[in-house]
């Protein structure tokens, strides 16, 4: 560990140890739970395999399968379209559900189902966001405007053991909760699977848990990245993770996967969802000119930007293999504050939309694929046609 090429490596002031320099670094105790995909056909039907992705011939039963966008504070509108659901007998059984950003934080919640919505309506209605990401917790340090551990504080009164414990149970039965990082030194996507920390158990497990939901939720500049160890041949790195949506805004299935020949096979009878915490449609107005509101300007803009990308992949995905989508996003409204308003008054107006839109069944839409024109991004949104699936 003396060697030049791993010698401690100072910015700004702030110590850190290097990265490993290839992808093969584990976390002691905890081989095996990020899952690494490549284009191999073992790596492929291996990967399925560990997403318990049925088999043809074994398959009996709708595979469902939600996927959960960051969005900061609109996350209160993914919590309350998961409440809705509940409240109107329509929510999905869900056999994966994968999250990024705050729709990491929902995740677990909508992976253990309506159990636990108390706590999941808590958690984004309660004021803790309010009280931790005020203007009074500002950070001096150079990582980001927030400290690391407000978003800890913030995630802490529902990660106890009894969650973990049920992500592991869930985990057993064949489900698999599935959350993004962005590694910043190798710039790729993290995915995490959660059942399987889950199932080590014990102290270690919790903070591991707790460090990648952290990780995922971690938009640079506004928190500052978590820093995360890892072994290979016993020498320690270490690696430094951010939001999931600097790479990967939202995800089904890991990026190799989508371009598998079998997947098709695999996900007959499945139906695939996504919720959006964010308003896809633009909201022209001006921009006030001081730093916060330009700020806040562009990070609003390049969501919905991102956002509407990633939805148009997932349509053509889901058109190429014959899968039913159905997506739920904010609607667009006027007195729709940012979603870096994290005031309560705001994150409760929001979750009470998406509740009553749930409850009434409006909720979901279908996005149309446009083969000849698969990036052209307007045109699909513009295309959109109600269609709310049978049975949620």
């Amino acid at each position: 560990m003396a060697d030049e090429n791993h010698s401690r490596s100072r910015t700004n002031g702030l110590v850190r140890l290097p990265a490993p320099t290839n992808g093969d670094a584990e976390i002691p105790g905890f081989e095996g739970v990020r899952l690494t995909v490549e284009e191999a056909e073992e790596s492929l039907k291996s990967a399925a395999d560990s997403l318990s992705l049925p088999k043809v011939l074994l398959q009996r039963e709708d595979f469902n399968i939600l996927a959960i966008s960051g969005g900061a504070a609109g996350g209160a509108f993914g919590a309350g379209v998961l409440v809705g659901l509940t409240a109107a007998g329509q929510r999905p059984d869900f056999a994966i559900v994968t999250g990024v950003s705050t729709g990491a934080l929902i995740a677990p919640f909508a992976f253990l189902g309506p159990d636990w919505d108390d706590k999941l309506r808590d958690a984004y209605t309660g004021g803790y966001a309010a009280k931790l990401l005020s203007l009074g917790g500002l950070s001096g340090n150079f990582g980001g405007v927030f400290r690391s551990e407000q978003l800890e504080r913030l995630i802490d009164p529902f990660l106890k053991e009894d969650m973990l414990e049920a992500v592991a149970a869930r985990h057993a039965q064949g489900r698999r909760l599935l959350v993004a990082t962005t590694d910043l030194d190798s710039q790729r996507t993290v995915i995490w699977n959660m059942g399987e920390i889950a199932s080590v158990g014990g102290p270690a497990a919790l903070s591991l848990f707790r460090d990648v939901l952290v990780a995922s939720a971690s938009l640079p500049g506004l928190f500052p990245p978590k820093r995360i160890a890892v072994e290979r041949e016993g020498v320690v790195y270490e690696e430094m993770h951010v939001d999931g949506g600097v790479a990967t805004p939202l995800f089904v299935m890991p990026e190799a996967m989508l371009r598998w020949k079998n997947l098709r096979h695999r996900l007959q009878r499945s139906r695939i969802y996504v919720i959006v915490n964010t308003v896809l449609d633009q909201a022209p107005r001006t921009t006030p000119n001081n730093v916060p509101a330009i700020l806040i300007r562009a990070f609003d803009t390049m969501l919905r930007f991102s956002y509407r990308q990633a939805i148009s992949m997932t349509t053509n995905f889901c058109a190429a293999h014959r899968l039913p989508l159905s997506i739920a996003s904010i609607q667009a409204d006027p007195t729709q504050g940012s979603m870096m308003s994290f005031d309560t008054v705001s994150m409760q107006r929001t979750f009470d939309a998406a509740f009553e839109r749930a409850a009434s069944g409006e909720l979901w839409t279908t996005p149309t694929a446009d083969p000849a024109r698969p990036a052209f991004l307007g045109a699909l949104m513009s295309r959109w046609s109600a269609a709310p699936p049978s049975g949620g």
